[in-house]
């Protein structure tokens, strides 16, 4: 496998995966340039060594070809800020005969981004075919694209195939991703304790499975925490609950106990009487939900035990919001949670922030400068934790 730092890119035309997958609004501005930003260090050494580099990305779920809405054009705009001394060109499509001369003819210090992978349905799919008229931009793969590494895509895995081992490797990026979730995993400093959120447990029980042996300290909230509330016989009145996975919520707490591992649900919430930003709201004790109520945050005694445990803690994974942060009234127990987990990794702590819901909160929470690590990769991060081999770290490994 080619070793980015160690490589000198001087002459070489190096086709990249990044992951551009950016939200925009009405009038197509990027809101979010959080993963363009995680790939500049990548792109930018490629450039200075005096190479040249093809940019490679999807953007949302286009489903019948080319949509507007869709484009990668948007994205040019927001990646020229970054590049103002360099050549930056957009191809209107990956694989025409305009995109293949565009990159033929790039000098060094330029920048090819290609239209959206897809707007063909052969890139989900892994074609072969299309992965190797991929390949054909550059005589180097790099894929810093770890937020789409489990996907056995075509621009993420197939590609690979048509590199041997010199010509193929991860980007700054994708290399810090890998480093920083083997750090939590296998080499962590103790107590480690890992705050675990979300709406479902479903989405989330093969992540804590595996946590359990790791962990010192597992901290639940978000609408998860109703299915374990339950399934201790506490009464959640509208609250979120998973009815089927009521039994393996107290397998999950007997297993904790049998590692010798602390589970912390929460001990009071805020509930609503609707899921609305503008609801009423009151605290209640979480075992005590009043009926046509709705825990929608947790609480200050809540808040209170959770930041000690995070500020006691040398070691740190958050991956999932403890309420509905995206509504004001139901954002306190995320940002506390978030202010901890700062003032952990002031004191020294290493903390993983797993991407997802869980980045966009330090991001808006203004805190991101404070933690270890903010992962790109919400789904990727998630199943590289639960031990799963991602298909794009696979094919430049092999």
């Amino acid at each position: 496998m080619l070793q980015f730092k160690n490589t000198n890119f001087k002459g070489k035309k190096v086709v990249m995966r990044v992951d551009f997958n950016v939200p925009l609004d009405e009038n197509f501005e990027v809101t979010d340039d959080t993963r363009i930003v995680g790939a500049i260090p990548t792109i930018t050494k490629i450039l200075h060594d005096g190479g040249s580099v093809v940019l490679m990305s999807h953007l949302g779920r286009p489903k019948d070809g080319p949509e507007d809405r869709f484009s990668l054009k948007h994205i040019t705009r927001v990646l020229q800020q970054y590049f103002p001394n360099n050549n930056l060109y957009f191809a209107s499509d990956c694989i025409s005969k305009e995109a293949f001369l565009m990159s033929s003819n790039l000098e060094p210090g330029e920048i090819l981004l290609l239209e959206n992978l897809r707007f063909y349905k052969e890139e989900e799919k892994g074609d072969v075919a299309f992965a190797e008229e991929l390949s054909k931009h550059g005589e180097i793969y790099i894929n810093d694209a770890f937020g789409t590494a489990h996907r056995e895509h075509a621009s993420t895995a197939t590609i690979a195939r048509f590199f041997d081992t010199d010509h193929k490797g991860f980007g700054l990026l994708m290399a810090a991703e890998v480093e920083n979730a083997q750090k939590l995993l296998n080499h962590p400093d103790h107590p480690v304790t890992a705050i675990v959120g979300g709406a479902k447990v479903s989405d989330k029980i093969l992540l804590l499975e595996q946590l359990i042996d790791n962990m010192d300290n597992i901290l639940i909230g978000g609408g998860m925490a109703y299915t374990f509330i339950k399934a201790l016989g506490g009464k959640v009145g509208n609250s979120l609950v998973q009815e089927d996975y009521l039994n393996l919520a107290l397998k999950i707490i007997d297993k904790a106990k049998d590692c010798n591992t602390s589970l912390y649900l929460p001990i009071d919430n805020i509930v609503a009487d609707r899921f609305a930003a503008d609801a009423n709201t009151q605290e209640v004790d979480c075992y005590n939900i009043p009926d046509g109520w709705m825990g929608l945050d947790i609480g200050p005694q809540t808040v209170n035990k959770y930041s000690k445990i995070i500020k006691s803690s040398k070691t740190i994974l958050w991956n999932g919001p403890m309420g509905v942060f995206e509504y004001e009234k139901f954002a306190w127990g995320t940002f506390a949670v978030a202010e901890a987990l700062a003032e952990a990794t002031d004191n020294g702590a290493f903390s993983l922030i797993g991407g997802g819901d869980s980045a966009s909160a330090i991001n808006k929470s203004g805190l991101e400068d404070r933690v270890s690590f903010v992962s790109t990769g919400g789904g990727a991060m998630l199943e590289f934790l639960e031990g799963k081999v991602l298909p794009g770290i696979r094919a430049i490994e092999e």
